[in-house]
């Protein structure tokens, strides 16, 4: 596979990463199986998608341990990504930015990802009453201490930023800056897919402009670019698209010309090209350091979406992803 670089210290990854959130975490639980998601990080591996995005949020704490039985003898096949400052409740999820905490959290994380070393600690989150600077601070302490190799922030959701009209990434940046000022930022994690492009517009070409590398979250739209989803079948209660305003049987359907868009550029390019692999090569065309995150908890679509890294779109194909009609959900 195409090897893409993250940051300034040129760490390089699969241009393709895999998401590991699904498989313990937001998405179907009754449908969560440990041995065919370990199956799926292997696959991953072998197919040269080498980083593996999790955090100690997911389950919590389930999604790294999966991580680490995955690793096992493979830890030198892998870019390893894990988050922090997030803390999941009974019924909410807090902030915690404490640069204690941020510490104690980085060591749990090394020991359920059976690992001495994070390749990317990512920000999950500020800490409205930390300074960010002070965690930012204490997660440059973990990379001096040779815990950590290199650090990476999450973006905000843009939605806000939509409804206010300012720019929907303009917290974001923000926020970049002021911890630029601590320690490097070697990658940014934010959404961006073909049915939600908003990072294209300031924050990816910020990234571009100061080498910072870019994983694009939720790229195939929570699944829905791949075409495998049917309007009005309903999702479990614990699955985060049971609330979702996209994915409400009316948005899914009135949605579908996207979808149907993406077939047909997939049929162009052969029989066994997918509307997903036409999705993630989108997001490949958008610069060389942007890697997508597609998130799965099955060996062949993380072995699907690999090969997506080999599709190379025309400008003719650009030019007709960028003339589909934008996505419909109840906030716009």
């Amino acid at each position: 596979m195409e090897r893409r670089t993250i940051g300034a210290g040129a760490l390089e990854v699969g241009a393709v990463g895999l998401g590991c959130m699904p498989m313990s975490w937001a998405y179907s639980g009754s449908r969560q199986r440990g041995d065919e998601s370990v199956r799926a990080v292997h696959g991953a591996l072998d197919a040269g998608s080498t980083l593996l995005d999790t955090a100690d949020m997911y389950g919590p704490f389930t999604n790294e341990l999966l991580v680490g039985r995955g690793l096992k003898e493979r830890r030198a096949d892998a870019f390893v990504s894990t988050k922090v400052g997030l803390l999941v409740g009974e019924q909410h999820i807090v902030a915690n930015g404490r640069p204690g905490y941020v510490k104690r959290a980085c060591d749990a994380s090394l020991r359920r990802l059976q690992t001495d070393v994070i390749d990317l600690y990512q920000l999950h989150r500020e800490d409205p009453e930390v300074p960010v600077e002070e965690t930012w601070g204490a997660m440059a302490e973990l990379v001096q201490a040779g815990k950590v190799r290199a650090l990476g922030l999450c973006a905000v959701g843009a939605r806000g930023g939509r409804r206010s009209g300012g720019g929907l990434h303009d917290a974001t940046i923000g926020l970049l800056k002021r911890v630029q000022q601590v320690f490097p930022v070697s990658a940014v994690e934010a959404e961006l897919s073909v049915w939600s492009p908003e990072a294209l517009e300031s924050l990816l070409p910020w990234c571009e402009a100061r080498g910072i590398g870019f994983l694009a979250a939720m790229p195939l739209g929570n699944g829905f670019l791949t075409g495998t989803l049917t309007p009005g079948e309903g999702f479990e209660p614990d699955d985060l698209r049971a609330r979702h305003p996209r994915f409400t049987a009316e948005m899914m359907a009135a949605n579908q010309p996207i979808v149907v868009g993406l077939r047909r550029l997939a049929a162009r390019h052969g029989a066994e090209v997918t509307p997903a692999q036409v999705a993630l090569a989108w997001i490949l065309a958008q610069g060389r350091h942007v890697i997508p995150v597609p998130g799965t908890k099955h060996e062949r679509w993380a072995t699907q979406n690999a090969a997506a890294a080999a599709l190379r779109l025309t400008p003719a194909d650009l030019a007709e992803v960028a003339g589909l009609p934008g996505a419909r959900g109840s906030w716009d």
